[in-house]
């Protein structure tokens, strides 16, 4: 992982199992079920699961989106 994080000239240190959080966030912003990304991961419990996923600023907006429209736009 690291020889690949130079290879892309990318000055973080990052772990494989930081992927693992990345690849679970990137799903949920897609929309994927929360039980198929644990499903996925191969966590047996749903709180694992949900401390690998992050509310990302895209999330944030599409959901106050949402709620916007549900209110003002019946």
């Amino acid at each position: 992982m690291k020889q690949l994080l130079q290879l892309a000239e990318i000055d973080k240190d990052a772990r494989v199992h930081d992927a693992r959080h990345t690849a679970a966030t990137l799903l949920l912003e897609q929309g994927v079920d929360i039980r198929v990304i644990q499903a996925v991961l191969g966590h047996s419990q749903l709180t694992t699961t949900k401390r690998y996923t992050h509310i990302t600023e895209t999330l944030a907006i599409e959901a106050a989106g949402r709620t916007g429209r549900a209110l003002w736009d019946g």
